[in-house]
Parts: structure tokens; C-alpha cells; sequence
């Protein structure tokens, strides 16, 4: 497209991204997450103090400690303190969570006439992407329409499709695995997308899709067209064909729907019982319930901390 010509591709640093993200007055939300820890810490803030000084030196102390760094990709309204659906102002940006082939991903993105230029892509640990739009003018349903037609297409996670999501923040540590790894974003363009600048296409659950098959066993659907428990079972289908565990694919969508569902693992098992019957496998029957709370803990962001670190 034109403007991958006229746009001077650059690396950012945590500031410059949350800055291109958002406009300062925007208030989002920033998730510091310390799996070892089993501690979850969430604040709801303007985008001008999330990019200053002293709140990024806090982050890096947090990230050194062992933590994960998030940033929520569409704003909240004001007088909200909570990232629900409910919560959010307004659609700034769609985004995939490539981590299955995202190589393979990344390539058919960029190759691909459906979609646009991504804005950025983050290289979030080896061999794994994130990949975010900026857009305007859609509404809720609209925006997780095209979130989900976007995983399907192209290899996405199903469960990172709401408009709430936190991604990773560039120059901060994965610190998810054992093997450490920098964040880091590339900004490809800045460009504002519309919701017909995205021509991709939606799966059947009768007719499940892999990256490489041939357009011609697709249809083109509008946005919304199918059910979320349609998209459910297709990503079911789609990971137990790949080789994924059974109880991990039902994790993932117990995780997704745990907001909508009264029972979330009952629908997830139910979902993945329904796509195994075609493969003529068994789930394993269900361990004992296991359910893991994150507490948030409301700790004080220190004013004056210090940091070598570029940020």
C-alpha cells in the first residue's frame, strides 16, 4: 500500500508507544502482573501520567521484580475504575495476538490484500507477535466482529478478542517465560483505518480454516454474522486440529466467556466435547474445580524512583 512508502518505519520507545497509542487526556488502564508473586495490580489513569518519568521508573522496578507490563488498547470513560466492555469510550484500535506460527502469521498479514498496514507490531518473545491497528468509527459489537474475523483469518488467539485487552508494552521484559526477552514496537504507519479498509473473512463451524487453504472453500461474511459460541466451536475445531490439549483449549475459552457464561468451564468442556466428536476423541473427565483469583493489590506508585533504563 501507498503509505508504506511515504512512512519511515522506527522503533519506539514505552513513552513514544503510549503516546502514539493515545492522546495524553485519555484515561486507560495499565496492568502489572507478577505471576510469582500471584500478584495482579491494575490503575486506571491519564495517558500523560502513564508516559511520565517517575510512573515508568515505578514500572521498570516492577518489571525488574519479576512483573508482566500491560496497556489497555481503547480508553475508559471517566469516573470508570474498572476495564470492563461496559467501561470502555471509545474504539482506538483492533490488534491480534499472534502465538501459534506467528512467523507464518505475520507474513500473510503483511502479503495480505483484506487487511491494511498494522500501525505496530510488537515482538513480544521468540517467535511471537502483536499486531495493532488504529481506527475510528466503530462501534462495541463492530470492533469484537472484526477482532474475531481477524484471529480466524489469520492465526490469532480467539480469548485476546475483547475490546478490553491489555497488550504488552515495548522495553519491558516477557517475563511469562524462563528465557527473558525485550518488548519491543515497530511503527509501520499512521495511517486511521475504517471498518472498510478490513475486507477479511469469517469461518464456518461446518467449514474450519487454516492459514494456506484455498479462498475459494471461504465465505464472505458481514461482521457479526455468526454467534460467539459458533466462533467458540470453530476455534475449538481449529486448535484440537493443530494439537493443542484439550484441557488447554478449554481453559482458553472458559477464560474468554468466564464474564457471560454462569458456568464457563461447564459451556468451554461442552464446546470442546461437541468439536472432539468429529475426531472421535474423548475428553478427559474434569479435574476437581480449580478456580484461581487474581487479587489486585492497591500499592502505592513511588514518586521518585530511579532507573537506568531508557524509557
Amino acid at each position: 500500500m501507498s503509505e508504506r512508502a511515504s512512512f519511515s518505519r522506527k522503533m519506539l520507545s514505552a513513552s513514544e508507544y503510549i503516546l502514539a497509542l493515545h492522546s495524553p487526556a485519555d484515561r486507560v488502564a495499565v496492568l502489572v502482573r507478577n505471576r510469582l508473586r500471584g500478584q495482579t495490580i491494575q490503575r486506571i489513569l491519564a495517558v500523560e501520567a502513564i508516559a511520565s518519568q517517575p510512573f515508568l521508573y515505578w514500572l521498570i522496578e516492577q518489571n525488574e521484580t519479576g512483573a508482566d507490563i500491560f496497556l489497555g488498547m481503547n480508553p475508559i470513560k471517566a469516573h470508570c475504575y474498572s476495564r470492563t466492555k461496559e467501561n470502555v469510550r471509545e474504539i482506538r484500535h483492533v490488534y491480534l495476538d499472534l502465538d501459534e506460527e506467528a512467523a507464518h502469521s505475520l507474513e500473510a498479514i503483511r502479503s495480505s490484500r483484506d487487511v491494511p498496514t498494522p500501525n505496530f507490531v510488537l515482538d513480544t518473545s521468540l517467535e511471537k507477535n502483536q499486531v495493532v491497528w488504529r481506527v475510528e468509527g466503530l462501534d462495541p459489537g463492530q470492533a469484537e466482529g472484526l477482532l474475531r474475523s481477524l484471529a480466524t483469518q489469520f492465526g490469532g488467539d480467539i480469548a485476546a478478542t475483547d475490546i478490553s485487552r491489555v497488550l504488552r508494552v515495548p522495553g519491558f521484559a516477557n517475563r511469562k517465560y524462563n528465557e527473558q526477552f525485550l518488548v519491543r514496537a515497530i511503527q509501520e504507519t499512521d495511517q486511521i483505518y475504517r471498518l472498510h479498509d478490513f475486507a477479511v473473512y469469517d469461518d464456518s463451524p461446518d467449514a474450519p480454516r487454516h492459514l494456506g487453504d484455498d479462498h475459494g472453500r471461504m465465505r464472505k461474511l458481514p461482521f457479526g454474522h455468526r454467534s460467539q459460541s459458533e466462533a467458540d466451536w470453530a476455534y475449538a475445531k481449529r486448535a484440537l486440529a493443530r494439537g493443542d490439549h484439550p484441557e488447554e483449549i478449554i481453559r482458553k475459552i472458559a477464560d474468554y466467556r468466564a464474564e457471560d457464561k454462569a458456568d464457563p468451564d461447564y459451556y468451554a468442556r461442552l464446546t470442546v466435547n461437541k468439536a472432539q466428536s468429529q475426531f472421535a476423541i474423548q475428553v478427559p473427565a474434569a479435574p476437581g474445580a480449580q478456580h484461581r483469583d487474581e487479587r489486585s493489590l492497591d500499592e502505592h506508585v513511588p514518586s521518585n524512583s530511579t532507573s537506568s533504563r531508557e524509557v
